[in-house]
């Protein structure tokens, strides 16, 4: 039987334990190589920060720039829990979801 708590269950206190050890897995993937491990473990650490924020906070039609790609801006159509739906303002025609992590003003 699975106990893992979800991002959404857990206190404040131990979503940042869970992203402390998110990244040190993070950290010892990438020393040994293993680049997939190292995403996935890199995304779900940006999932757990993106329940650290109040969703409210970031509004329709406002526009962001994406963390780690410098340049890249986000424009927001509406917020669906921990995810900002909106467009990248670069000529990305495709609507998107990223987490709320990823937007910074």
């Amino acid at each position: 039987m699975d106990t893992t708590k979800r991002y959404s269950e857990m206190t404040e206190h131990e979503l940042h334990e869970e992203i402390s050890k998110l990244i040190e897995k993070a950290r010892k993937a990438e020393q040994l190589g293993i680049i997939n491990e190292y995403a996935v473990l890199e995304r779900k650490a940006l999932m757990a920060k993106s329940y650290l924020l109040n969703a409210s906070d970031f509004k329709p039609d406002d526009v962001y720039e994406l963390e780690g790609d410098p340049g890249t801006y986000f424009k927001i159509d509406y917020i669906n829990g921990v995810f900002a739906w909106g467009y990248r303002m670069n000529g990305g025609e495709k609507q998107e979801a990223v987490p709320i992590s990823l937007l910074k003003r």
